[in-house]
């Protein structure tokens, strides 16, 4: 249920979408490109790719697979990949909690403002950890509930409005901070006000 309701959300939404979230958030965009460090023939899954925004900034050497629940928003992606002819590009309907892929298919996974969507953060980074192959990389960008308790407290009050919209504001930091196969080896504020966070985790090249 939680699913489908993101999904008419964010259908409602794609033919407006890049009007409020495109620049506003283009500085976590690029930064997280700079940490993904992608090398010339990788792999990389972009988790929510939403109406492609993110899509020009990654190399021509790479190929790149995003992934999103909407397919209105997948629309929009699909007429910015033939408009700038990104051959090395594709797009896929996909839930981010139930990956269709087999384990270690990724050099790299961005997830981009996808934590606050999902109805199990937890859930969605174990499904990237295991298509990531050990000694690959997550770059996540999304705000998290703040460590003041007076702006934690206002963030969780606005939460039941801000679902409405597609997001959360109430996410915990430590929904993607808990696994042990997950290396943190960067952690920036991005964005207005440095209200968001880039966090890039390691996958460890042996399983424990």
């Amino acid at each position: 249920m939680e699913a489908q309701r993101t999904e008419r959300v964010y259908s409602r939404i794609s033919g407006h979408y890049d009007l409020f979230f495109d620049r506003v958030f283009q500085p976590g965009r690029e930064k997280a490109m700079r940490v993904l460090d992608l090398k010339a023939g990788e792999r990389v899954l972009e988790v929510g790719v939403g109406t492609g925004l993110v899509l020009p900034l990654y190399p021509r050497e790479v190929e790149v697979v995003g992934i999103d629940l909407s397919e209105k928003m997948l629309g929009e992606a699909r007429e910015r990949i033939n408009r700038l002819a990104l051959r090395h590009v594709s797009v896929l309907k996909m839930d981010a909690a139930h990956l269709q892929f087999p384990d270690g298919t990724f050099d790299a996974v961005f997830a981009p403002y996808v934590i606050s969507v999902v109805a199990n953060p937890r859930r969605v980074l174990a499904e990237m950890k295991r298509v990531t192959r050990p000694g690959g990389r997550i770059v996540i960008v999304n705000h998290f509930l703040s460590r003041n308790p007076v702006k934690a407290s206002l963030e969780k009050a606005l939460t039941p409005l801000t679902v409405h919209i597609g997001f959360r504001l109430d996410t915990p930091l430590e929904s993607v901070l808990d696994d042990p196969e997950l290396v943190l080896q960067a952690e920036q504020r991005v964005n207005l006000l440095r209200n968001w966070t880039l966090l890039r985790l390691d996958r460890t090249r042996t399983d424990r």
